[in-house]
């Protein structure tokens, strides 16, 4: 049986999956949870930070294109 939630409720991101962080708007992966904190990594790489789990939502949709194609570019910039 699929169970579906209402519209207005919303779950954390998993590891693995895009994530913003409400406190400082960043967006970036969930790496993993240790205690209380969640880790998430920037999308472009670099150094985790710890949000608390309160402030971590899926990021919309507007966000996760706009920061996939700031990727983007940069990469091209790189030549890669």
């Amino acid at each position: 049986m699929l169970v579906r939630m209402a519209s207005n409720q919303q779950t954390r991101p998993g590891i693995g999956e895009l994530a913003k962080d409400t406190a400082n708007g960043r967006i970036g992966v969930v790496m993993g949870e240790v205690g209380a904190r969640v880790q998430i990594r920037p999308i472009s790489g670099g150094v985790e930070w710890d949000a608390r789990p309160n402030n971590v939502v899926a990021p919309t949709a507007r966000e996760e294109l706009s920061a996939r194609l700031a990727i983007k570019n940069a990469n091209s910039r790189d030549g890669l």
